[in-house]
Formats: C-alpha cells, sequence, structure tokens
C-alpha cells in the first residue's frame, strides 16, 4: 500500500501519461503501418508475417519496396522536393510570423486577446474551403492575380523560377509555398508570441543603458532568448508540410509533386498498400531522426551550458 502510494504521488505518473499518449496514438500506429510495408499483400489482405509449418518457426520481413524507394529517383526527388517545399514554407511564415508576433507581446494586454482571435479566426472556417478560395484568388481574373499581374510583381516572380510564365500563377511553386504560407502561419505565431510575452524588458532597457542601439539589442536579446518559439514554432510548420496532400492537389501542379500526393496514388490508384506505406515509414524516419538527433545535441549543449 505504501508503494503504491508513493507510486502515484511521485513524478511517475506525470510522465507516464504522455509516454503513454505517444505509445498508443504515434508507436502503435507506427508498428501497424511497418508491418503492412513489409508483408506481401494478397487481393485483399496480407500474409502472415510469422507462420509455423511443421515444427518450423518462419518469419517472412519483405523489404523490396524500401529497395525500390531507394533506386527509383522519382521517389527520391518527391522527398527532395517535399523537404524544400516545407524549409521555404518553413522561412516564409518565420519572415511573416515574427514581427507579428514581436508586435502582438509588445501590444496593450487589453489588445492582446483581440489580436489572438485574429490570428485564430482562420480556424473557424473550413481548411478545405480557404485552400479552395485561394484557387479563386490566384486564377484568371481573380483579384490576387489582377493585383500581381498589374503591379509586374509576375515578371519578378518568373525571374526567380516561382512560375513558369509571367501572368501563370496557379498549380506553380509559387501558388503551393503561399497556400502553405497562408494555412500554417498561425502554428508559427502562436509559440512564438507565447515566447516572446514572457520576455524581461528589463534587459533590453539595460542594453539601451549600456549603449546598444534597438535593433543591437534586438539582435544580442531579443531573439537569442525567443530561441525556443522559433524551434516550436518551425517545428510545428514544418512537419505537416512535408506529408501535405490537400494544397499541393489544389493549389501545386506536376512540376510541384510532393509525397503526400505520391502516397495518395499508392494508396488509391495503386492500391499498392505495402508500397504506400513504405513511403509513410521513409518519409516519418526522414523527419523523426534528425529532430532526435538535434533535440539531443541541444540537450548536451544546454547541460553543457550550466
Amino acid at each position: 500500500m505504501k508503494a503504491l502510494k508513493a507510486l502515484f504521488s511521485s513524478r511517475a505518473p506525470v510522465i507516464g501519461v504522455p509516454y503513454g499518449y505517444l505509445l498508443v496514438f504515434f508507436l502503435l500506429p507506427f508498428l501497424v503501418v511497418f508491418r503492412i510495408s513489409v508483408s506481401e499483400m494478397e487481393v485483399v489482405t496480407f500474409k502472415d508475417l510469422v507462420t509455423w509449418q511443421d515444427g518450423v518457426l518462419q518469419l517472412s520481413l519483405k523489404f523490396s519496396n524500401y529497395l525500390f524507394i531507394l533506386e527509383d529517383p522519382l521517389y527520391v526527388s518527391t522527398y527532395l522536393s517535399s523537404l524544400k517545399y516545407a524549409a521555404a514554407t518553413t522561412v516564409m511564415c518565420l519572415l511573416i510570423g515574427y514581427p507579428f508576433a514581436y508586435f502582438m507581446a509588445r501590444a496593450k494586454p487589453t489588445l492582446q486577446p483581440a489580436l489572438l482571435m485574429l490570428v485564430m479566426l482562420p480556424f473557424w472556417t473550413s481548411f478545405l474551403l480557404r485552400v479552395y478560395a485561394w484557387k479563386g484568388l490566384l486564377s484568371e481574373n481573380g483579384w490576387v492575380s489582377d493585383v500581381l499581374i498589374g503591379s509586374g510583381l509576375d515578371q519578378v516572380l518568373f525571374a526567380l523560377g516561382l512560375i513558369p510564365a509571367p501572368g501563370k500563377l496557379m498549380n506553380t511553386p509559387f501558388s503551393l509555398v503561399l497556400g502553405m504560407t497562408y494555412t500554417y502561419l498561425p502554428f508559427m505565431i502562436l509559440p512564438l508570441f507565447g515566447n516572446l510575452a514572457k520576455l524581461d524588458l528589463r534587459l533590453l532597457e539595460a542594453a539601451a543603458d549600456l549603449g546598444a542601439s534597438p535593433w543591437t539589442a534586438f539582435w544580442k536579446i531579443t531573439v537569442p532568448l525567443s530561441k525556443a518559439g522559433i524551434i516550436a514554432g518551425a517545428m510545428l510548420v514544418f512537419i505537416p508540410c512535408v506529408g501535405e496532400f490537400v494544397i499541393p492537389e489544389l493549389l501545386g501542379g506536376p512540376e510541384t509533386l510532393m509525397i503526400g500526393r505520391v502516397m495518395w496514388d499508392e494508396f488509391f490508384s495503386n492500391n499498392d498498400w505495402p508500397m504506400a506505406s513504405s513511403v509513410a515509414v521513409v518519409m516519418v524516419l526522414l523527419i523523426i531522426v534528425p529532430l532526435a538527433i538535434f533535440n539531443k545535441y541541444q540537450a548536451e549543449s544546454q547541460e553543457g551550458g550550466k
């Protein structure tokens, strides 16, 4: 009884609840997908991985799908394209979201709830409806398209290689990154605001007293202290962007192929579930492994700094 009481009074439940959540909602589904990826598919079922026949226990794992992914340039280029567009979206969200979050954190406390509501207001509308709205805005005779063409910005986008020709804004890398930036911008602003709102302004006053200009104080104090918010926002934007399907399907084109569309084709067009599961497993590992390594070295650097 004392041992049970000590268990519940310790930190074990606090630590166990999130680990249990990750086990049930991430690890177990991931293992199911991995199991499908190494299985041999019959008509509508999968062959058993472990069989017992004539006193012999056999384990049958099929890794040919993973080898095919590594050998086929289509999959390699698709993974690289997904990472490229996700990184571009993350950078754009940071460039737009940081000033907005900074303004919100410095605004009057009475205005901050209204500003937060404005940031979360798009979530009150259907995600699919908002993406379709951008499709209309960027199409021919859409007012965003008319503004960009009328101001000559389409020539700049063409020179940068973001659109294939002046005036063609839909189904291009530009429309894809624009749609993902609009969609995931709140996920960058909210963690940045939470971090910047807790910044001790006395540090900026001390820097000003020591002769630092506002720009120097911003780069030397504000940005380093908001690193945790930048990392959190970047992860919240980058990770879902890598596997995004709806926005590339509606706003992207043949030149903006991403891994989410490839998985859709494997699942529903080719009906090749093991191949689609292999693509999904590689995508997850492509994201999780670098993040785990980064978090490990970050934790070690923080411990070394102490």
